[in-house]
């Protein structure tokens, strides 16, 4: 799986090879789909994993290594043949890519019981194929396994998502690929000008920082990038050096959750999801964050390529430990952003169920004119400071 989702194999008795095998194996009830509609297949049920929270495997059983040296359809045929008798009439089995990797989607199982099964199915699976097979043909074979909803582990944060789990997502990059060099170029251009553009007002807010609190001018801080890749993200100051951290994460539980920051709010009022009157706040940090002057430094991150000018906050680690399922896929579609439709759509005032729905629309319906709308949008949400505390 190292050379691309896409790939297909050079030999074309190979493809001639996976053609006949898909109907020889359709008669004895050994169905082996093709790579575009079990991909297809597994993207649906991958999804619908996210939404019920249901869960299914996926096998891959690597066998590019011995079809290149054998090339014999009977080899193939035999590890087809295999793989059926370790599988349920339910399951599905395809090419997940063309005379490299086959799959098996093992689904509706019960989380109590995906551990079994992966444990269980390599042993069954191996011990067919050594029935049919030459010890040296079967060590030219390699089994994986993948669960769906994926377990992250936030507590090590690193990549949390397999991008070629996604070939959804793969794709539809693929098919824009010439629009997302664009938006890279407009991200070079875009935070470098800005960077230069707003120099002076580095200088100014850097003094004020330094001459009104102590600690460093910029406040550094782990966030998780697209597919769960951690970066540095940075910001002005707008704190005290010394504070309590359980205050924002108290306040991103009841976020996530949809509650309110503060606990009476009238009915004429627009109900607040921000921590207002933070004691932790600096006086100048209070501005900074009114007039959003302190996200100035993320066009640092830009133009290393950490962040984009236009997509999806990017979250704090513990931050995913209150994410539904669903909520995940706002750091798996887009690289993430200065600004984007939440911050121009309401911001602070909007729930995040709807932040995230906003997320997951714009990764859908992403094209170089949406970024470009945004991006005049931003300075009247900023000069309003609607939904900024």
């Amino acid at each position: 799986m190292t050379n691309g989702l896409r790939e297909r194999s050079d030999s074309p008795s190979l493809h001639k090879s996976a053609l006949r095998l898909r109907i020889s194996s359709n008669r004895r009830d050994h169905e082996v789909l093709g790579e575009d509609v079990f991909r297809r297949i597994f993207c649906w049920e991958r999804k619908r994993a996210e939404r019920s929270s249901r869960c299914f495997l996926l096998m891959f059983v690597h066998v590019e290594s011995i079809l290149q040296a054998n090339q014999s359809e009977r080899t193939l045929s035999e590890i087809v043949s295999a793989i059926s008798s370790a599988t349920r009439e339910t399951d599905i089995a395809g090419w997940y890519r063309e005379g490299a990797i086959l799959g098996v989607i093992f689904t509706e199982i019960r989380e109590e019981g995906r551990k079994a099964l992966a444990s269980l199915t390599p042993p069954k699976v191996m011990a067919l194929l050594r029935s049919k097979l030459s010890p040296e043909q079967l060590d030219q074979i390699r089994i994986s396994f993948h669960c769906f909803p994926e377990n992250w582990n936030t507590t090590s944060i690193g990549r949390l998502a397999n991008a070629k789990l996604y070939p959804d997502l793969f794709e539809r990059d693929e098919a824009r690929k010439f629009s997302r060099f664009m938006k890279r170029s407009m991200d070079i251009v875009g935070s470098t000008a800005a960077l230069i553009l707003f120099c002076p007002l580095f200088v100014l807010i850097s003094m004020a920082i330094k001459l009104t609190s102590k600690g460093p001018i910029l406040f550094k801080q782990e966030r998780v990038g697209r597919y769960g890749l951690p970066f540095t993200f940075l910001k002005f100051r707008s704190m005290k050096c010394t504070n309590d951290p359980r205050i924002h994460r108290e306040y991103v539980k009841r976020f996530i959750a949809g509650e309110k920051d503060s606990p009476e709010v009238s009915h004429n009022q627009n109900v607040v999801y921000k921590i207002q009157n933070d004691p932790r706040v600096t006086r100048v940090g209070k501005f900074l964050r009114k007039s959003s002057l302190d996200e100035l430094p993320q066009f640092i991150n830009v133009l290393k390529g950490d962040m984009s000018l236009v997509g999806p906050r990017p979250p704090i680690p513990y931050e995913l430990e209150g994410y539904q399922i669903w909520h995940r896929r706002r750091v798996l579609e887009s690289k993430p952003g200065i600004t984007g439709l939440w911050q121009v759509n309401g911001r602070s005032r909007l729930k995040f169920d709807d932040m995230v729905r906003l997320d997951l629309q714009y990764a859908k319906t992403w094209s170089l004119w949406l970024d470009i709308k945004i991006l005049l949008r931003t300075p009247r949400a900023v000069l309003f400071g609607a939904g900024t505390y």
